[in-house]
């Protein structure tokens, strides 16, 4: 048995900075020595159970230590009795990832269109070229439920209901990420997240922040970024927050859990004033400056159940 995590597993969520993070781990790989096992399949998140136990059999047999990576829902390992791994991932505000989403699969990025056009060859041009506002206020399928509601599933799970924009799988889906997942960041203070990575698991993710703010590969990460991105009218984003308020819910909720953790581990970060909520945000959040009471747990001591598994 390994000293340390050796079943890691990012079910990475589409347009949250997935792409970056993949550049540096095919590098971490190389460094460190674990066994990156990604999948060529990018658009099968769900699963029946046949693919399913399929899918874990394949994982859980690869070469040890290992992190696997795909766009999947979340998988539980433990059901069809496999090792449950430990899962990371990282979330982004639910309106930016869409806005990127919607524009990517028109546009690609800056290393190419053609290269994008070969993943949605079927688009017709009057779609292509849809006005982000007209998607949104004549209510196409594409800028609606449940096409909105895509970040919740990704922790909520495999099971049906996770699909459906409401409740149950909002509150499936933080208790996964309180039972099952060491970390999940935000894309906007992903400097923390990989500090926080490389403090959790450094047989992966040692000396990240150094390669990541490397220029050379900065250049590689700016070919990622989508291009003729337009920003929608005040009323369209509106609408948007309305039909996505349990995204919303769900990226509070984990921004704030977020921001506990960085503080316990005395991370201060310097970024800009945060964008107010939505109107229709009625109850107050943890978000707080105040000290955490965490009864002078250890931090080590805090991670030793992480690395019973």
């Amino acid at each position: 048995v390994l000293p340390f995590p050796s079943q890691v597993v990012y079910n990475r969520v589409g347009k949250c900075g997935s792409r970056t993070v993949v550049l540096l781990l095919r590098i971490l790989s190389e460094k460190h020595g674990f066994n990156l096992v990604t999948s060529d399949i990018h658009n099968k998140t769900r699963l029946t159970k046949n693919e399913q136990m399929e899918l874990i059999k394949n994982i859980s047999t690869a070469e040890q230590p290992y992190l696997f990576t795909r766009h999947v829902h979340f998988l539980n390992f433990s059901r069809f009795g496999g090792d449950q791994p430990v899962y990371i991932n990282i979330i982004r505000d639910p309106v930016n990832r869409f806005l990127s989403n919607y524009f990517f699969r028109r546009f690609g990025d800056w290393r190419g269109e053609q290269n994008h056009m070969i993943r949605t060859p079927n688009m017709k041009q009057e779609e292509r070229y849809l006005d982000i506002n007209v998607c949104i206020l004549e209510n196409y399928p594409e800028c609606s439920n449940p096409r909105l509601f895509y970040i919740i599933p990704y922790f909520c799970g495999q099971h049906p209901r996770c699909r459906e924009p409401g409740e149950w799988a909002l509150e499936r889906a933080k208790l996964n990420v309180n039972e099952n997942f060491l970390l999940v960041g935000i894309l906007e203070e992903l400097e923390d997240v990989l500090l926080l990575l490389e403090r959790f698991l450094p047989h992966y993710f040692k000396d990240v922040l150094s390669i990541y703010k490397n220029p050379e590969h900065r250049k590689l990460g700016n070919l990622t970024v989508t291009v003729k991105k337009t920003v929608p009218s005040p009323e369209a984003i509106q609408i948007l927050y309305q039909r996505m308020r349990y995204e919303y819910e769900f990226y509070y909720y984990v921004k704030e859990q977020f921001h506990l953790l960085k503080r316990k581990f005395g991370l201060k970060s310097h970024i800009g004033k945060p964008s107010p909520r939505p109107e229709f945000f009625i109850p107050s959040p943890l978000e707080t400056e105040e000290p955490i009471n965490d009864e002078e747990e250890d931090d080590e001591k805090w991670l030793e159940g992480i690395y019973k598994r």
